[in-house]
């Protein structure tokens, strides 16, 4: 991976304020739909690692579809496997915005953790 990956939706007004970050950082990126182009499950993988393990941190937990499929209690019991393929199937259940790159792996917005991974590797 050459460039910034990100994650976004369109409606997303954190999305927006990222993208609006990187922008005034000079930062390049490849901005990609999540609800129509999910991460893949190696870059699930990626982020995965990148979280300490921590697949509820994957998770969209506001969202709708996570609420309707009930992942709130399911999430404690499912395989890793089984969250992986359930997030790669379905762009709503992730966080947003979710942003890989060479050195970079970071989920949700906030410009502390943005700026030590981007600017301060």
């Amino acid at each position: 991976m050459k460039t910034l990956r990100i994650y976004t939706y369109a409606n997303c007004s954190t999305c927006r304020k990222a993208v609006k970050w990187l922008d005034a950082h000079g930062l390049r990126y490849e901005e990609v739909a999540i609800r129509e182009t999910p991460p893949t499950p190696a870059e699930l993988r990626t982020m995965l690692a990148a979280q300490g393990g921590e697949l509820r941190r994957l998770f969209n937990t506001s969202g709708r579809d996570y609420r309707e499929l009930k992942l709130g209690e399911k999430l404690s019991d499912m395989s890793e496997g089984d969250a992986l393929r359930l997030l790669a199937g379905n762009g709503n259940l992730v966080k947003r915005p979710f942003l890989l790159g060479p050195k970079a792996a970071v989920v949700g917005f906030a410009e502390p953790a943005w700026r030590a991974a981007l600017l301060e590797t």
